[in-house]
């Protein structure tokens, strides 16, 4: 009997519900068995803010650590999640077809945005959320709020705040669509480098991966999702911002005049909204990676760095993936 791999993933119903898509799938292409091997991450059992307790990695480190111990053979992440850069060690063997990156509205009485009254209470435990939510100027209180996908809708439904922010890709993955009451016109909200994607981690070759699992989990790679992530994720590093930093960003990919194309969109926003920078790029697909720079050295041109926030008072954990 073939023995299973090892899949590392939080314990959350939401990180399940992920893991749970991508062990069916290695196994489906595969024939290899799958089973989950739950872990606690500081974020997890922490219910302080993310800014708080460190903000960047506070949901991957304790799988990363596992996976590189050899308590697990890969570890599934929400991207959005993963710190910038690469990981010493550790190889991102895929990024499988991504959900629709947007948020969503939960509001009360199916209320769109635009209909929520001044003073309405809104709840993000996200800061770019939070930022381009004030800087819209519709006079909404904007709170932040910490707990699982469940929880933030009871904040709702139990009539405790008006309506809460969600990526609509969590809520799908849950069986939860029929709660939303708009998705979010990104115009309005930029979703967070990577939403609505996944990462597969794996060991690197220096440190013992096995040949044959990095070969299977290629075979989930949607060059596509890598492209628009992997732009995303250059302007977060070309910012020098971490995951919880107010920034928003969105790289498409379309068929242009001469071949394939990604247009990237980004926002980088005062936390109370009262200033933001947004620009937008577009080029080859094989330069997604300098597509992401050059769009985050524009930025930083037009002033974002002062809006991203003094970075020499991030945790050292931050610091350091920076």
């Amino acid at each position: 009997m073939t023995t299973p791999l090892r899949l590392g993933t939080r314990r959350s119903a939401l990180a399940r519900a992920q893991s749970t898509q991508v062990a069916t799938e290695i196994t489906a292409r595969t024939g290899r068995p799958v089973e989950l091997v739950e872990i606690s991450t500081r974020g997890d059992e922490s219910t302080a803010a993310l800014s708080a307790i460190g903000g960047t990695g506070v949901f991957v480190s304790a799988l990363r650590d596992a996976l590189l111990r050899g308590h697990v053979d890969l570890a599934v992440h929400s991207l959005k999640d993963l710190p910038p850069g690469p990981a010493e060690g550790l190889l991102l063997a895929a990024v499988p077809p991504r959900e629709d990156p947007r948020d969503a509205l939960v509001a009360r009485d199916g209320l769109a945005l635009a209909e929520l009254p001044a003073g309405a209470r809104v709840g993000t435990g996200a800061p770019r959320r939070a930022a381009q939510l004030r800087a819209l100027g519709l006079g909404l209180v904007v709170q932040p709020i910490r707990g699982n996908v469940d929880t933030r809708l009871r904040m709702v439904f139990d009539g405790d705040l008006d309506a809460v922010v969600l990526a609509r890709a969590g809520l799908a993955r849950l069986g939860r669509l029929d709660a939303v009451s708009e998705v979010l016109d990104p115009l309005q909200m930029l979703p967070a480098p990577g939403q609505g994607a996944l990462a597969v981690e794996c060991r690197a070759a220096d440190t013992g991966v096995d040949a044959e699992l990095a070969a299977d989990l290629d075979t989930l790679d949607d060059r596509h999702a890598r492209a628009t992530i992997t732009a995303e994720r250059e302007l977060l590093t070309g910012l020098e911002a971490g995951c919880t930093a107010p920034v928003g960003a969105l790289a498409e990919a379309a068929e242009g005049e001469h071949g394939e194309e990604i247009y990237l969109r980004a926002v980088v926003a005062a936390e109370d909204g009262s200033a933001t920078v947004r620009l937008s790029a577009s080029g080859p697909l094989d330069r997604a990676a300098a597509l992401g720079r050059d769009l985050a050295a524009a930025l930083l041109a037009e002033g974002a760095a002062a809006l991203v926030g003094d970075r020499s008072m991030l945790p050292q954990e931050e610091r350091a993936v920076l």
